[in-house]
């Protein structure tokens, strides 16, 4: 071919490719299609049949490109530039305008805040989707990452590619060196809805709402089938960007500021990200002080079920980037930043029985069996009416119509019944006088909400929660003993107590249901692995009523061994820090019964040997008598990696802030925790903050 005419169809195809970018930003970044389906079928196939005569034309720009490559063995790892934070939550007026009144105050001491008195913000929605992190270079998209823990996400940019809202290739003539895009990946209602119908056509899995949709369609080891899914993309943000001034690259983060940035604003970075082709939501918009942040709330919260897509709330950043860097951070989270959530959502069901369920300790707990009801995104068809007190209060009764929330999203709860609309044959729940599961009397103390079995181990259900309990990461961490194992091995009649457990061979062990022979070896050697536990450990894993696993480390701090502990009577007991007369007593009665005693004897015939830790005097322990509480995700360790060493350090780990509280250990997606500390002055640290309180432990 002539070199006139490779020119010729160069030329063409970067015309076709150029005219079908601008149908795709018509299409699904403005909502606003300028041509037919079939004109922009016309386009596509023509472009397709040009590169498939001249591939050496091709380019992974090429809008034909979207479709998908071959499946990936497994997502890689990408290690954010810059931290992906997550926002504080703010769910009353009263958490907004406090928000509001500590910016104000830290703004005007640094001499930035408006003659007008209020701080100027950009209120935008909060997207119910999955965060995702888009990295260009040169204006191309080279990298595309989930948000992970914050510091390291998946390497999904195959999967991104096939998403039509996001540009493989920024618009415009002064692109950045490097440009990181935030934002979410969403599905809207109506894709979501078409999706489920082929889904259910094809008779595959049928997803739950379009957050799980979005991001199992993102989480494809395939990307030819994530190009078949309808995802949208809107940025909300940024990481690292790297400008050209003057010759230079000049590095710029979120963090750091404004100076030298393409715009001084938040709103105004949104615009510029609109005038490269970044899908940036219509519906933000720059207010003045507190009344307007919470007239936006208003207004998006009645405008929120016309909306195309699900939102569980709003936004609010401080406008300006200057006082954004003057704000900074806390933790793992921005000053300048509060996320506005909804009230959880309602519905209303009918109660059609009520069943009991036995735990771990014998407490019989009261389950409202529901005609299956859509809350909050998930199907509703339990909810845990905690005790009889509970019911009686809330006066819901078999047959009830109720209405349902999912409590922080999360829980569902029955919030109240509604007496209007109760049947004439509804009938008030009784609670048994026999323990469904083993037939043991019930009795219930006159200081307790509970009704609990007297069965013990003889009870099944307490034998297998026991079991599951023990084996749990806090207690003897026997790694492949999950419920359904321990359903077979104790209705089997083979492990009657927790000693039972350490005679168990791979043999027998490879016979029950879905264990095969590896599955076998791999649990007797987390079994072998748990028979030199930390003493604290062990007695966690007991399953002493009131004895939660701070108290069992200090019990095993005190005493060292477990005859020791065996041998105490309550006034010894006393004398351990932080051991009141309710769990002195508790402790006591455990080890008067014979049985819990035989169960000692039996684990030690086994070959379990408690390991007693060696620790230096409490007073030179770094954070001895103080309290820390733990909230949101570490980016390292786990919350009992964390707990674990606050405790190996002389500290306490309490659920709650109180004013006694020494530290708030931050990570991300912190919630009420961290803004109660706020309110109470308590020092708030991160996980390095922590790591340094606790020196060398």
């Amino acid at each position: 071919m002539s070199a006139a005419r490779t020119e010729s169809v160069a030329n063409r195809i970067d015309a076709l490719r150029r005219e079908i970018d601008r149908h795709n930003h018509h299409y699904y970044v403005l909502d606003a299609p300028i041509v037919s389906d079939a004109e922009y079928d016309r386009l596509m196939n023509e472009l397709a049949a040009l590169e498939a005569a001249h591939p050496d034309l091709i380019t992974p720009e090429s809008p034909t490109q979207r479709v998908g490559g071959v499946p990936l063995a497994a997502f890689g790892s990408v290690r954010h530039a810059v931290v992906m934070r997550s926002l504080g939550n703010a769910f009353e007026s009263d958490d907004v305008r406090a928000f509001d009144r500590r910016n104000a105050e830290t703004l005007t001491a640094a001499g930035l805040l408006p003659a007008d008195g209020r701080v100027e913000y950009m209120a935008e929605l909060k997207f119910d989707g999955l965060a995702v992190s888009l990295r260009y270079e040169a204006g191309r998209l080279v990298q595309a990452a989930t948000r992970g823990d914050g510091q390291t996400g998946e390497d999904i940019t195959a999967n991104v590619r096939t998403v039509r809202s996001v540009p493989l290739r920024l618009r415009g003539e002064r692109l950045p060196e490097v440009l990181e895009v935030r934002g979410e990946m969403l599905m809207t209602r109506a894709d979501f809805q078409r999706l489920n119908e082929v889904q259910q056509q094809r008779r595959e899995k049928i997803f739950v709402n379009p957050r799980n949709a979005a991001a199992g369609s993102l989480r494809q080891l395939d990307p030819r089938i994530t190009a078949t899914r309808p995802l949208r993309f809107f940025a909300y943000g940024w990481g690292e960007i790297r400008l050209r001034h003057d010759g230079q690259v000049d590095l710029f983060r979120q963090e750091a500021g404004h100076a030298g940035m393409p715009q001084d604003t938040h709103s105004g970075m949104l615009d510029w990200f609109a005038s490269m082709g970044l899908p940036v939501n219509a519906l933000r918009r720059v207010v003045s002080g507190p009344d307007e942040l919470l007239a936006y709330y208003d207004e998006v919260g009645g405008q929120r079920a016309d909306l195309p897509f699900d939102i569980d709330g709003v936004v609010y950043k401080v406008d300006s980037l200057k006082a954004q860097g003057v704000l900074g951070y806390v933790a793992r989270a921005p000053r300048y930043a509060l996320a506005h959530k909804f009230p959880a959502q309602e519905e209303t069901t009918v109660v059609l029985d009520i069943d009991v369920q036995v735990g771990r300790t014998g407490a019989l707990t009261p389950v409202a069996r529901l005609k299956p009801v859509f809350v909050g995104g998930v199907t509703v068809t339990n909810a845990t009416l905690h005790n009889e007190d509970e019911i009686r209060r809330k006066d819901v009764r078999i047959g009830d119509t109720v209405v349902v929330r999912r409590a922080g999203d999360v829980i569902p709860e029955i919030v109240a019944s509604v007496p209007a609309l109760r049947p004439d044959d509804a009938r008030q729940f009784e609670m048994p006088v026999s323990c469904p599961v083993c037939g043991s009397a019930v009795e219930r103390l006159e200081d307790e909400a509970a009704a609990r079995c007297t069965g013990g181990l003889f009870c099944a259900a307490q034998r297998k929660q026991s079991l599951t309990h023990a084996a749990g990461r806090k207690a003897l961490d026997i790694e492949g003993l999950g419920e359904k194992l321990v359903d077979q091995l104790v209705e089997s009649g083979r492990v009657k107590s927790l000693a039972d457990l350490f005679t168990l061979n791979v043999l027998e062990l490879s016979a029950y249901e879905r264990m095969g022979r590896k599955s076998a070896e791999n649990l007797i050697q987390a079994i072998d692995k748990a028979r030199r536990p930390d003493l604290g450990r062990l007695l966690f894993a007991l399953g002493i009523r009131h004895v939660g696993e701070t108290t069992a480390r200090d019990l095993a701090r005190h005493f060292g061994s477990i005859e020791a502990i065996v041998r105490a009577d309550e006034e010894a007991l006393l004398a351990v820090r932080d051991v009141g007369p309710v769990v002195a007593g508790s402790v006591s009665r455990f080890f008067a019964e014979p049985h819990n005693l035989e169960i000692v004897a039996a684990l030690r015939a086994a070959g379990v040997e408690p390991v007693a830790e060696a620790v230096a005097p409490e007073g030179e322990l770094p954070l001895a008598g103080r309290t820390l509480v733990l909230t949101g995700t570490l980016p390292n360790w786990s919350r009992d990696e964390a707990t674990r060493r606050i405790m190996a350090a002389g500290g306490k780990v309490s659920g709650s802030v109180s004013r006694k509280t020494a530290y708030v250990v931050a990570g991300e997606e912190a919630g009420g925790k961290l803004e109660k500390a706020r309110t109470l002055g308590v020092r708030i640290v991160d996980e390095d903050g922590l790591k340094g309180l606790l020196g060398d432990i």
